[in-house]
């Protein structure tokens, strides 16, 4: 059955969180006399992700949006470095880091090179909202948004996948998950889609990333622009 829309991971596939993060991290947070190994910050923040995000996968919470998970996750993280003198507009300055995050230097054209041939859409953790932001701030042109908050649940349940599809008008089958995390895409797979790899090895540090699938994909591209072409996009 042919593809009719790919929808995306954004998170590590399109932006550069870590890097990201960092730098908001020390912009707002050196000021204050405080000093680290932001990268690892931007790390140790990052490593609650999942486990919040199981807190709801589980039903030991209800949905909530990412923001509300990512701002636990950063008073967590204040927490264990004893840094109490940060104040709550500080907080939620931070905590908005996540909607200027940077995208990777390929995305910006190879998106515009797959929307001329396909309906485009993130499906990610994040919820509409953030996606509207990084959108914005990164000059991206999505067809719609869809992910986690109209599925009411986190990836990688096989609803966020399906739902995302079917919002779009798709079947699974004419949907491809693009995502650089193996994971993500072997349980998109499982949920009847497509699936396209792209190679990231730098996302979690210098050689750190997923540079190959760790299982069978339809695609592996090098960036966007690679599975632009690969998919014949002009």
């Amino acid at each position: 059955m042919a593809t009719k829309a790919l929808i995306f991971d954004v998170f590590g596939t399109l932006v550069d969180w870590r890097s990201s993060i960092a730098h908001e991290a020390q912009t707002l947070l050196s000021p204050l006399g405080l000093s680290t190994d932001w990268h690892a910050f931007a790390d140790d923040w990052r490593n609650e992700y999942q486990p919040a995000m199981e807190k709801v996968r589980s039903g030991q919470r209800g949905f909530c949006k990412l923001d509300e998970l990512h701002r636990g996750n950063l008073d967590i993280v204040l927490e264990r470095l004893g840094w109490h003198q940060v104040n709550e507009a500080t907080r939620q300055q931070l905590n908005l880091g996540w909607h200027r995050l940077e995208q990777w230097a390929d995305v910006e054209q190879g998106l515009a090179r797959l929307r001329q041939k396909f309906v485009l859409a993130p499906c990610s953790n994040g919820h509409i909202g953030l996606m509207v932001n990084l959108a914005r701030h990164n000059r991206w042109h999505w067809d719609a948004i869809t992910g986690a908050e109209i599925a009411r649940d986190y990836k990688p349940q096989a609803i966020v996948y399906q739902a995302s599809a079917a919002a779009l008008g798709f079947l699974s089958e004419e949907t491809m998950m693009v995502a650089a995390h193996s994971d993500d895409l072997t349980a998109a797979a499982r949920a009847g889609l497509k699936t396209a790899f792209i190679s990231r090895p730098d996302e979690h540090g210098p050689g750190l990333g997923e540079s190959v699938a760790k299982s069978p994909m339809n695609y592996s591209a090098a960036d966007l622009q690679d599975l632009a072409t690969q998919l014949g996009c002009a």
